[in-house]
């Protein structure tokens, strides 16, 4: 089984304490985490899953990363079918490479690889490990937002890079610019089958700090956005944005208590017929 190209499919973070990241996530979302070692008993990654199904990762923070005042991030990873000629589209396209083409045992090969913006985002070509398994419901990936200050611009990228297609929120005489990633090649029958995006592509403008680059968020479904917070403060973790609410659902901007970003989101009720 493998994931369609260019499917939005997995997230994970690499944390200064793996094993306190594992108990925090695991007690905010109700995850299992199962550390994985090598045979010499070394640490390698940290599979969470909910229901025996796969839906987030951890690693080790690479050692420099936080001297060099990069803060922990959740990753967006992207399904590929064969990496190395994405990895040439994208950079024929004005994209870069962050870090080559590797092997990750037997699970799959990945690149991490940065938009003309700036904007990190990871490759994923499936072996034994194909990616999430459960998304949309609560303790789960349910969407990502890439921000951007040239939106027509990173349109155009990644239209050429991974074949996306974009779609304005409602539609061109709309006030407030949000485009909704559409993937084309997303099949009935599939995971994720009635949900025909893919992301979403959302202006920084002049609210946003000056010295924030581009970026990507990962956003994680609860079944109470104001609960989980409440949650996630007993645990020690940070809010940047207290809850708010959009047309999408109620949404806060919180981080771990070790500075991993991410974003939460009770999604809107839809009307019954």
């Amino acid at each position: 089984m493998a994931y369609p190209h260019g499917l939005i499919s997995w997230t994970d973070i690499s944390l200064p304490d793996p094993a306190g990241g594992g108990k925090f996530y695991a007690d905010l979302f109700g995850w299992k985490a199962d550390d994985q070692h090598d045979p010499d008993g070394n640490y390698i990654y940290t599979m969470f899953s909910k229901g025996g199904k796969s839906t987030a990762g951890m690693g080790a923070q690479p050692p420099g990363m936080a001297e060099s005042g990069i803060p922990p991030m959740w990753n967006t990873y992207i399904s590929v079918d064969d990496v190395e000629a994405t990895l040439e589209k994208w950079t024929t396209a004005g994209g870069t490479v962050v870090m080559p083409i590797m092997d990750v045992f037997t699970s799959g090969r990945m690149a991490v690889v940065a938009d003309p913006e700036g904007a990190v985002v990871s490759f994923w070509q499936a072996g034994d490990h194909v990616g999430g398994e459960v998304f949309n419901e609560h303790g789960a990936l349910t969407w990502n937002e890439l921000y951007s200050r040239d939106t027509a611009r990173a349109r155009e990228f990644y239209t050429a890079a991974l074949g996306w297609e974009f779609e304005k929120l409602g539609g061109d005489d709309a006030d407030f610019e949000y485009w909704m990633i559409v993937l084309p090649s997303k099949t009935p029958g599939g995971i994720l089958q009635n949900d025909p995006y893919n992301g979403g592509l959302m202006t920084m403008d002049d609210s946003w700090p000056d010295d924030m680059p581009s970026h990507w968020m990962v956003y994680f479904q609860v079944d109470d956005t104001d609960d989980a917070v409440a949650q996630l403060e007993r645990l020690g973790g940070r809010v940047s944005v207290p809850p708010f609410d959009t047309n999408a659902g109620r949404i806060s901007v919180v981080g771990d208590p070790q500075g991993g970003t991410f974003s939460i989101i009770t999604p809107a009720q839809t009307p019954s017929p």
